[in-house]
């Protein structure tokens, strides 16, 4: 793979970047055959694919020396006296996974004084990779190439196109979106939703469920802030990462940045 077109590309970058590529070649390998799916202590499906590609991730990154957070391997705390981590999902959208959407994505990042400052989201199905330096943009990888990516300039609510989850899109999220004049609505599983508001093909997602974690948006808040774009809770405050408490407490809001204030108010309105 062609090298990302970053001059003042810090190591940890390639590393990522060789760690998702690695995984999302084995996780497609196994998607194409039978494999073992068993349940989590919360109810939650694992895969061979989510323990495999964990494995890849850690012996990939582990050379760093820093500590990883994955949602696959027990939190000990000991993550929290550092001012450098990893965070990773070595699998996000395990449903779709099982499902057979191809709409799973390997999501890593890294983390220093609580904000990522590397982002990378592998999609394996499709042979793409997005991914994020602070200060130094935002690329996808596809078809041989990288390119650099970024969100629209749409600030009219009506124009713009939303995504939500698949799998976990609530009534009380449908109603809101419709409130806020958006008919353009698109399901799409995993962090796609982001890495599509990143690279301009859609402008808002939002959820109010407190079940997200941060393994589940730690490199999509480094790609989204690249792009130009904007990730926040849904009452507007800024999220940090490597707390001792991994859920998002108020939901998520990611856009392009021109509509963000609008829709926080308006969902302030709605409470």
């Amino acid at each position: 793979m062609k090298g990302i077109p970053i001059l003042d590309k810090i190591p940890e970058l390639d590393m990522a970047i060789e760690a998702v590529h690695k995984a999302g070649n084995v996780i497609l390998e196994i998607y194409q055959r039978k494999y073992e799916i068993t349940t989590k202590s919360d109810n939650s499906p694992i895969t061979e694919a989510d323990l495999t590609s964990n494995n890849i991730i850690k012996t990939i990154l582990s050379k760093t020396n820093y500590k990883i957070l994955s949602e696959e391997d027990n939190d000990d705390k000991t993550r929290l006296f550092e001012e450098i981590i990893w965070i990773v999902d070595p699998l996000d959208g395990t449903s779709d996974f099982i499902d057979k959407t191809g709409e799973f994505t390997i999501m890593i990042a890294l983390i220093k004084n609580k904000k990522p400052i590397i982002g990378v989201i592998g999609w394996p199905t499709e042979k793409i990779i997005f991914a994020a330096q602070k200060d130094s943009g935002a690329f996808k990888f596809s078809k041989g190439k990288w390119d650099k990516i970024s969100v629209t300039k749409i600030s009219d609510l009506s124009k713009c196109k939303a995504v939500g989850s698949r799998h976990h899109l609530s009534e009380k999220e449908k109603m809101f979106i419709k409130k806020l004049g958006i008919n353009n609505f698109t399901s799409i599983g995993s962090s796609l939703k982001v890495g599509m508001i990143s690279s301009g093909e859609a402008d808002v997602y939002l959820t109010t469920t407190t079940k997200m974690k941060e393994w589940d948006s730690a490199a999509s808040y480094c790609l989204i802030s690249e792009a130009g774009g904007m990730m926040t809770d849904m009452n507007g405050n800024d999220i940090t990462y490597n707390n001792k408490n991994v859920n998002h407490q108020n939901g998520i809001l990611v856009t392009n940045g021109l509509i963000h204030d609008i829709i926080i108010k308006k969902f302030k309105n709605l409470e």
